[in-house]
């Protein structure tokens, strides 16, 4: 593992406690300031950006079982910091990252004499901000029972965010899953559809001012995690924990922890235009790795029979079909989905890991994360939800060379769901097993804290297109939503890329798709997960022209950089990411109307690419275009079309 470089030089310091509030922290270029006061007795934030209010004055605070941390506090100290670190990244949107900040870290003393530490860190484009609890040496833990953190939004905000479930909702009671749809410009303070908030990761439009995203990073097993209360009218919006009833009313909704307790960051990212949302790092500039890797784990591509061809492709003979297309577009898996079990087995499974690792592919199994907190019936069960079973499956996983596993259905938030998450990593790092999340929470850091973490879902994902032909309807409009909100913050596990006119094996049956083979092959590029399953299926090969089979060969999943083009929410979307000195480029049109625009590409300027562009049948064609010296080029996308540049 490559250690992180970190330099934190202490600017002032203020320890005397006649110093006043208000104190304020800016970022490395000036930009954003963050005030830091007390307001009708409590302790209050703003963020302003340039001249402009993104942020006003916010409360700040807990409640916990050892005293109120929310009134009445009382200043003691601060210190100013500046925070440099860099590190690498093996499995995300960049491979390098160099962190700069400015902190601030205040300590305020509650009436019961016990302190609270509030600490920010701001950059460029993000701000952070943490809680840390200190007593006497008796107190030796804590509940934190509700946190009071709020973001009061600009009256004139809009929000594009997604509505928490209920408990015990959906298919077979197994929500919730952050699979709902997201608001699109509503005003403050509209109600969500279920009354009980909204999940990480929120966007709001700060009116023609710019944008930020609210979500929170470095959660693990000492916490619960959180989401967003329902908003007041005057925009409003505070840190909630779990709903009661999350997994089968298993486990308490506050977090529990020794003492002294550190809570997990909250994160603002802003900027007058979405590029910062899109190229941000601060999931991961937050956290630190739990443990070493115990071996460099594969990224990469999969093919996976379930999505299109569904449950009765879970057989011997389907899924060989299966691994001899990963072989032949040099994907690196194949994932095999629920009732293996049954109807393969596990001797017969033995042997196709054997067939799949002979013809270089390596193998992913489905599990399912129950005992019982829902209805799922799917198996395997009851292998991944305490200890001992669970090591003695990956122990067998691993003597067959299976590695790696998607472990479905977890249905909540609460610290026991999240400890399961950790310990379903932690015992699979010990077994060479990379993992992927369904029917789960959004990655928080995890690909910095987990190394052998690869993706989770936590979307209306692909699954979707295949059952509601509504959802394929949506299918463009929503890829102009998703890489400003969920994957912006980390791993997203869509499934993308479905080159079938009907999904389903025949394709004489099954929703209708309305996109593009160019708006496909670009969302393999738009969406980043660092293991991709791709909705291929074997019948592709022979349907595809050559060039959209070499593009599938070649295409990554992990990148160096990654940078915000152009496009809007609901409208188009542009992204670039590098992998080593190729650049591709994606770009995707949301609207039932062709259009035509330029696009910037400066690290590409007099360069000659390859334009894959959308033919008027809807299908892909390619060519070569050399981009202007200036790095203007000219996109033409149909409806529900799309763009895929490649090039050094």
């Amino acid at each position: 593992m490559i250690k992180p470089s970190i330099y934190i030089s202490l600017l002032t310091s203020s320890m005397l406690a006649h110093a006043q509030l208000p104190l304020s922290v800016t970022s490395p270029d000036g930009q954003i300031t963050v005030k830091l006061e007390k307001q009708q007795n409590q302790l209050v934030y703003s963020v302003n950006y340039g001249n402009q209010e993104f942020l006003q004055q916010s409360q700040l605070g807990l409640n916990t079982n050892l005293g109120d941390f929310s009134q009445s506090l009382k200043y003691k100290s601060h210190t100013t910091a500046s925070v440099n670190e860099s590190y690498k990244l093996h499995n995300a949107k960049v491979s390098e990252v160099n962190y700069t900040a400015n902190s601030l870290k205040a300590q305020f003393e509650n009436q019961e004499g016990r302190m609270l530490g509030v600490e920010f860190n701001v950059s460029d484009s993000d701000v952070a901000f943490r809680y840390q609890i200190s007593g006497a040496e008796t107190d030796t833990r804590i509940k934190v029972l509700a946190e009071y953190s709020a973001f009061n939004l600009p009256d004139n905000a809009t929000t594009f965010i997604s509505p928490q479930a209920l408990p015990e909702t959906g298919w077979m009671q197994t929500k919730p899953s952050y699979e709902e749809p997201y608001t699109f410009n509503e005003a403050l303070g509209t109600p969500s559809a279920n009354g009980v908030g909204y999940t990480f990761p929120a966007l709001f439009k700060n009116s023609d001012k710019g944008w930020l995203l609210i979500s929170e990073t470095g959660v693990d097993s000492h916490y619960v995690g959180s989401k967003l209360s329902e908003g007041t009218k005057d925009g409003v919006y505070r840190i909630s924990f779990p709903q009661a009833g999350e997994n089968n009313g298993i486990g308490a909704t506050y977090a529990a922890m020794a003492m002294p307790a550190t809570t997990p960051w909250r994160t603002i990212t802003l900027g007058a235009s979405l590029k910062p949302i899109v190229e941000s790092t601060v999931a991961f500039d937050l956290v630190k790795p739990l443990y070493q890797a115990s071996q460099d784990y594969k990224m990469g591509r999969s093919t996976w029979s379930w999505i299109v061809w569904q449950d009765p492709s879970i057989n011997y003979d389907d899924q060989i079909k299966f691994i001899d297309l990963a072989a032949s577009l040099n994907f690196e898996y194949v994932l095999i989905d629920n009732w293996w079990d049954k109807n393969i087995g596990r001797e017969r499974m033995a042997e196709l890991v054997k067939y799949a690792n002979g013809k270089g592919v390596d193998v992913i199994l489905w599990y399912n994360s129950n005992g019982w907190w829902n209805d799922a019936p799917q198996t395997p069960q009851n292998r991944m939800n305490s200890a001992p079973a669970r090591r003695n499956e990956m122990a067998w996983l691993q003597s067959i060379g299976v590695k790696g596993l998607k472990v479905d259905f977890f249905g909540g938030d609460k610290q026991e769901t999240i400890k399961l998450y950790e310990d379903i990593l932690t015992d699979a790092n010990q077994y060479g097993l990379v993992i992927t999340f369904h029917g789960s929470t959004i990655p928080r850091g995890w690909e910095r804290m987990y190394p052998n973490f690869v993706t989770s879902e936590a979307v209306l994902a692909s699954e979707n297109l295949v059952f509601h032909q509504n959802s394929l309807d949506l299918h463009a409009y929503n890829a102009t939503i998703l890489p400003f909100t969920r994957n912006a913050i980390g791993a997203m596990d869509f499934a993308p890329v479905f080159l079938n006119k009907r999904l389903s094996q025949d394709q004489t049956v099954g929703t209708i798709r309305k996109t593009t083979d160019t708006f496909e092959l670009a969302t393999g590029v738009l969406y980043q997960s660092p293991v991709q399953h791709f909705g291929l299926t074997p019948n592709n090969l022979e349907e595809q022209p050559q060039f959209v089979i070499d593009t599938l060969k070649m295409m990554p999943t992990v990148w160096d950089e990654t940078r915000y083009i152009a496009g809007q929410p609901g409208q188009d979307v542009t992204i670039a990411r590098r992998h080593q000195q190729t650049w591709w480029v994606a770009a995707v049109n949301g609207e039932n109307k062709a259009k035509t625009f330029d696009i910037d590409l400066p690290m590409l300027a007099g360069n000659k690419v390859t334009l894959m562009f959308d033919k008027k049948d809807g299908s892909a064609g390619t060519k070569q275009v050399t981009v202007s010296n200036s790095g203007k080029l000219t996109l033409n996308l149909l409806a529900q079309g799309g763009a895929l540049i490649i090039g050094r």
